[in-house]
């Protein structure tokens, strides 16, 4: 399972150009505004202000780079469909959105966040399907699910696998980062996306 001994705040970024170009695989969150992105982030490097949330939903505009353990960056990227952002706006952060997931090298796969309240929006829908046209592997994660009860995430996580038209078997994994439910599982599957297909580990 994946250990973070060390995590640091590198950069914010708007421009795709300006990226680090040292080549070290990267790992990036996507979802709605609001969704805990900097939370889940927070928790898994055990520390509490390293990602800013925003107060205001919709008013992180870059693409903000996280260096793990001196290997590897988790990249928060814009949240989307806030609806008091103009459309003009929604369109620009999309494109750099898009801009990043199809065309970063670097790029080893993408968290998608929802928030385990609400059903999957249009647009978390769509976000999926782009991913898996674009063959990126996902890691999705159910998020605020210590605001809801035992009943509650069950049934609607049966929305979501719906919504998203999960095969029976998968599921996302649920996290709080209020509680620390799912954390050891997320660290888990980030280990799995990062280590290479060919990797055998030497024994010992």
């Amino acid at each position: 399972m994946l250990v973070v001994k060390k995590a640091e705040f590198v950069s914010s970024f708007v421009d795709i150009k300006s990226l680090p170009a040292d080549n070290l695989p990267e790992i990036a969150l996507v979802g709605r505004s609001n969704v805990g992105k900097s939370s889940l982030i927070n928790k898994l490097v055990n520390r509490k202000n390293l990602a800013k949330s925003s107060s205001t939903p919709g008013k992180t505009r870059t693409l903000n780079y996280y260096l793990i353990n001196g290997a590897f960056y988790m990249v928060d990227l814009p949240g989307y469909g806030y609806a008091r952002v103009s459309k003009q706006e929604q369109n620009k952060w999309g494109k750099t959105i898009e801009k990043y997931l199809s065309s970063r090298q670097q790029l080893r796969g993408v968290i998608q966040l929802l928030d385990i309240r609400h059903p999957p929006t249009e647009n978390d829908i769509m976000m999926k399907q782009w991913l898996e046209h674009h063959q990126i592997p996902i890691l999705l994660i159910a998020t605020k699910t210590d605001k809801v009860s035992r009943n509650e995430k069950n049934k609607n996580l049966a929305v979501i696998k719906k919504a998203l038209d999960l095969e029976p078997d998968q599921s996302p994994i649920t996290f709080s980062a209020e509680n620390g439910e799912g954390v050891n599982e997320v660290k888990e599957a980030l280990e799995e996306i990062l280590t290479p297909p060919d990797f055998e580990p030497k024994n010992e």
